[in-house]
């Protein structure tokens, strides 16, 4: 707001713009970064820092991305997610443009997805720098057979990784994520501890650290998920089975500051189970437009031009708003966004009774 604009003072831009150097740690280069973005959050401070030439130095940061030193890999999906996002450069082709995705199937859902999170342009690496715990599930979704990913650790923080369907809600706000409802079952390697319905019990695997890697197996034929650190597995989960049995996507929460990259089968898995199991790279599709992650920029643009009707659902923005809430009486919603909340989202008031207008439907 107006306070990080009198903030930003010349000083403090000079001092920022300085530890993006070269020859800063990479702690400092990267938490000055997030600071420029943060900063950038207000679009008086944002052309203040564009008009410093700051794209210059993240174009030659952003070559970090794929840096075996974890430290500067975040430095550089950082500096790579400023210039899609932030701090265009004229004549730079965003990274969604030149990314090959020809052989991914499955990546990160762009559009179920938390706000804040930041995924990258080929959908497989997921970053927060917000303070709230931000989640995502994965496109592609698994009804009967085994299944198996990994994830390779980039931060060593609080994460919540694992399971969910599409019931599993994310209150990104309040904290709730993977593994905290009766629909997901999360592994937490920073606290170990297995999430499920928002209770935790301790596991066996040492603290995760960065370059770890973290097996994700579904076996839907015997009910059970099963974690692996490093190839290493624990004890079978079958709790979330007792509230789904079907359609579930790989899924997972994160805190401030962490991040991790997913393979869903597009390359070698480092520690592949013993028994029989499908990849979602094998199984899923999607097309090519399908696989872009647009920059928020371009996403505004195109939502400023989807045309909405009158009567539609506010939530959705798809459906009519046929249905009134009772007994506070709003009545802007379809019912299908309707039987997923508990509260009114105008007023706050418990819903006891949902009631759709007949005369509504077409």
């Amino acid at each position: 707001g107006p306070a990080s604009i009198g903030l930003l003072s010349p000083g403090i831009l000079e001092y920022l713009l300085q530890s993006l150097n070269f020859q800063s740690h990479p702690t400092v280069m990267l938490f000055a970064l997030i600071a420029l973005e943060k900063f950038a959050q207000t679009s008086e401070n944002k052309m203040t820092v564009s008009d410093s030439c700051i794209s210059d130095q993240l174009i030659l940061l952003e070559k970090w991305t794929d840096n075996p030193d974890y430290l500067k890999r975040q430095v550089g999906f950082c500096a790579q997610w400023s210039l899609d996002n932030l701090f265009l450069k004229e004549g730079r082709q965003f990274t969604y443009e030149k990314v090959d995705l020809t052989n991914i199937r499955a990546m990160l859902n762009s559009n179920d997805v938390s706000e804040y999170l930041k995924i990258s342009p080929h959908g497989l690496e997921a970053r927060c720098d917000a303070s709230s715990f931000e989640s995502v599930r994965c496109t592609f979704c698994v009804d009967s057979g085994v299944w198996y990913y990994e994830v390779t650790v980039i931060t060593s923080g609080v994460m919540q990784i694992g399971w969910a369907t599409k019931d599993s809600k994310f209150l990104n706000h309040e904290g709730y994520g993977i593994g905290d409802d009766e629909y997901s079952c999360a592994y937490d390697g920073c606290r170990q501890l297995i999430w499920y319905n928002a209770r935790s019990k301790p596991h066996s695997h040492p603290c995760w650290k960065e370059g770890d890697t973290i097996g994700f197996l579904l076996d839907l034929q015997e009910k059970q998920m099963i974690f692996y650190l490093n190839g290493n597995q624990l004890p079978a989960e079958k709790q979330v089975f007792s509230s789904a049995v079907s359609g579930f996507f790989a899924a997972a929460s994160f805190m401030s500051y962490q991040q991790c990259e997913f393979n869903f089968g597009a390359k070698p898995f480092k520690y592949p189970p013993s028994m029989k199991f499908s990849t979602f790279n094998d199984y899923a599709f999607l097309r090519a437009e399908e696989k872009i992650i647009l920059p928020r920029h371009r996403r505004l643009a195109l939502l400023k031009q989807v045309s909405i009707r009158d009567n539609c659902c506010t939530l959705c923005c798809d459906e009519v708003a046929d249905t009134e809430l009772r007994p506070c009486g709003h009545s802007d919603l379809c019912m299908e966004c309707a039987l997923q909340l508990e509260t009114c989202p105008l007023c706050r008031q418990e819903i006891q009774t949902r009631v759709r207008h007949i005369s509504h439907i077409s």
